[in-house]
C-alpha cells in the first residue's frame, strides 16, 4: 500500500495515567525513553502508534488527531497541489519521533504526515513490527460530508475504500478509518458534538478476559476506573449513539473520556 495509518493522538491532563491505562488494559507497548516521556509518552500495537500529549493552555482535550506514512511525500504534494490547492502542508518541529509535516483534509481535520526513515522518527514508530492479542482495529469520524471526505482519502493516499451502509471505510489492508455521517439531529436528548474524531477501536482475544482484566486492574486501583458512558439520560442518548455504528462488540471509554469499541476476534 501507498499509504500507512500509522498512529492516533491523545491530548491529556492526566498524559501518565492515560498511557498506563492503555498499557495495561490493551498490552499497549513502550519505545520511549524516560527523557521523551517527559514530554509526551509514545505506545503502540506493534502497528499503529498512539502519542499521548500534556494538554497545554488553548488545546482541546480528547483524542486530536491521527497520523499517516506514505511511500513518497512528495507524490501526496502533487496530488493535494492538482485536486485540494487550498490545502497547506507545513513542516513539523523536529522533536516530533511520528511526523515531519503537518496537513488537513477539505474539512479542515488536521494529520500528521511522514514517510518511512525520515530523521525525526523514533520509538515505536521506526521498531520492527510485532504481533500481540490487542491490536488496534479502527477510528471514527464524523463528518458533514462524509462521502466528499472519504474521496480525497482514496484520491491522495490510495486507501481501499468501502461503503457501509451511510458511512466510508478506508483501510491500508490493516487499519480502518471510518467516516461517519454527523447529523445535529443524532444528538437531540444529549449534548451536542461538532464533527470531528469520535472514537478508537480495539480488538481482543477474547471479550471475557478482557472485561476480567478491566474488572482486575479498576478494582486494585481505583484511580483506573475509565469515565462512566450511559450515565443518566444525556448519557444514555450518546450512548445508544456510539452502538448505533455496530463497530464493536462492548462500549467503554478511557480515563479521559475517550471513546472506545472492543470487538472480539472472531475465530478463524
Amino acid at each position: 500500500m501507498f499509504a500507512k495509518l500509522n498512529h492516533v493522538a491523545l491530548i491529556s491532563d492526566n498524559y501518565g495515567a492515560q498511557a498506563i491505562f492503555y498499557k495495561a488494559l490493551f498490552d499497549l507497548k513502550t519505545g520511549s525513553s524516560a527523557k521523551f516521556e517527559s514530554t509526551a509518552i509514545a505506545i503502540g500495537d506493534g502497528y499503529v502508534g498512539m502519542n499521548i500529549i500534556p494538554r497545554f493552555p488553548g488545546r482541546q482535550g480528547g483524542f486530536d488527531h491521527f497520523g499517516i506514512q506514505v511511500d513518497d511525500v512528495d507524490t501526496v504534494r502533487e496530488r493535494v497541489a492538482k485536486s485540494q490547492p487550498q490545502i497547506e502542508i507545513i513542516q513539523r518541529p523536529s522533536n516530533r519521533p511520528f511526523a515531519a509535516f503537518g496537513m488537513y483534509d477539505p474539512a479542515g481535520n488536521y494529520f500528521d504526515l511522514s514517510a518511512k526513515g525520515l530523521k525525526n522518527r523514533a520509538g515505536v514508530y521506526e521498531k520492527p513490527a510485532w504481533e500481540q492479542d490487542r491490536v488496534f482495529t479502527h477510528f471514527a469520524l464524523r463528518a458533514l460530508e462524509p462521502e466528499r471526505l472519504a474521496n480525497f482519502y482514496r484520491e491522495i493516499f490510495e486507501l481501499e475504500f468501502t461503503r457501509d451502509g451511510t458511512s466510508y471505510r478506508l483501510s491500508d489492508g490493516r487499519i480502518t478509518f471510518v467516516i461517519i455521517p454527523w447529523r445535529i439531529s443524532d444528538f437531540f436528548g444529549s449534548g451536542i458534538e461538532k464533527p470531528a474524531l469520535d472514537h478508537l477501536g480495539f480488538q481482543v482475544e477474547s471479550l471475557a478476559a478482557f472485561k476480567a482484566d478491566l474488572d482486575e486492574m479498576t478494582s486494585r486501583n481505583p484511580s483506573m476506573i475509565p469515565k462512566a458512558l450511559g450515565a443518566g439520560d444525556e448519557g444514555k442518548v450518546r450512548l445508544a449513539l456510539f452502538e448505533r455504528t455496530k463497530l464493536g462488540d462492548f462500549y467503554m471509554s478511557d480515563l479521559d473520556g475517550v471513546l472506545i469499541a472492543v470487538s472480539e476476534r472472531k475465530a478463524a
